[in-house]
């Protein structure tokens, strides 16, 4: 096949830095995509190769057009989702994508879904009073529901955000931990604490905390309390047993919605111990008002290595 080339000429040299990315990982990673060859000479983007390969990354290129115009970050996660929408004719879902801004940090950076799955997990979220969400490490499970709940608690829409995990050892035991049981547990509920500092003035964390609007507790502080105008969320619910899911669920009281978030693949329970989170899926997925949302690799958003590392462990367990 003859080689054509194509020259795409970007608004400003900070439009060309944040498409090419750094060390120019998307501009390797749009021609491992497609076997185009890419070089960027200041603000040219000049594409090589055959008419449909230098059409596809054109196309990419285009489709992400509201980052590196607005000199917006481009990760791994966006490319994978515009060729995902190249591919199945969803380009017009993939803008509506990009402009649902869900909040924004501190520091202002945007906060949205990044992938198809994650903007219906979202979507679930807001219409049902229970939603399940299951999927590998570095989907976003747990920080696009806390995102949701911190941007309903500071709308007045709930009165409360509940955050709860079970607190299971992962190879090691509280028992040797230092400090009073608060202590102990801290660790286990730092992933959800990481979270709300990103949306949070950390100064007046404290005092939500103090007044009871915001609380952040084991799991095992839920027993026996009716959890009314609060959004809660159950992290790791992997390491549920059946009993201590059955019992949080039941927790649910009016006005109030829940969000339940695991990943079945890494439970830290006894080799005999059923997991609560898997024995609800079986059991829950007919009840209507219950939403189950199930992410992938795919869906990974952290360091791209994280999804390599997720994808390698499920094709050994295969």
């Amino acid at each position: 096949m003859s080689e054509v080339s194509k020259t795409i000429e970007l608004p400003s040299v900070q439009s060309a830095m944040v498409l090419a990315g750094d060390r120019e990982s998307n501009l390797k990673l749009l021609s491992q995509r497609t076997g185009a060859s890419l070089v960027l000479r200041g603000q040219e983007l000049l594409i090589s190769g055959t008419q449909k390969q230098v059409e596809r990354v054109s196309s990419v290129v285009r489709s992400l057009k509201p980052f590196w115009l607005e000199g917006r970050r481009i990760e791994e996660a966006d490319i994978r989702t515009a060729f995902q929408a190249l591919d199945t004719h969803r380009e017009d879902e993939l803008q509506d994508l990009h402009q649902d801004v869900l909040a924004r940090t501190r520091r202002g950076d945007v906060i949205r879904a990044k992938t198809f799955r994650q903007r219906q997990y979202v979507k679930a979220v807001l219409t049902h009073d229970l939603t399940f969400c299951i999927g590998p490490a570095g989907t976003g499970k747990t920080f696009l529901a806390v995102v949701l709940a911190t941007r309903a608690l500071l709308a007045n829409e709930y009165e409360r955000l509940i955050l709860t995990r079970p607190a299971v050892e992962a190879g090691e035991k509280l028992g040797f931990l230092p400090g009073d049981l608060q202590q102990k547990v801290n660790p286990f509920l730092r992933p959800l604490y990481d979270a709300l500092y990103e949306l949070i003035d950390g100064e007046k964390i404290p005092n939500l905390m103090e007044r009871g609007i915001i609380e952040v507790a084991p799991l095992a502080y839920m027993r026996g309390r009716t959890l009314n105008n609060a959004f809660v969320i159950v992290d790791e619910a992997q390491n549920t047993t059946p009993a201590q899911m059955k019992m949080v669920l039941t927790r649910l009281g009016f006005g109030s919605r829940m969000v339940v978030t695991g990943d079945v693949t890494q439970t830290d329970l006894p080799p005999n111990q059923d997991s609560g989170l898997g024995v609800a899926q079986k059991i829950l997925r007919p009840v209507d008002g219950i939403a189950f949302c199930e992410l992938s690799t795919q869906d990974v958003v952290r360091n791209a290595l994280v999804q390599r590392i997720v994808e390698a462990y499920e094709k050994h367990q295969k």
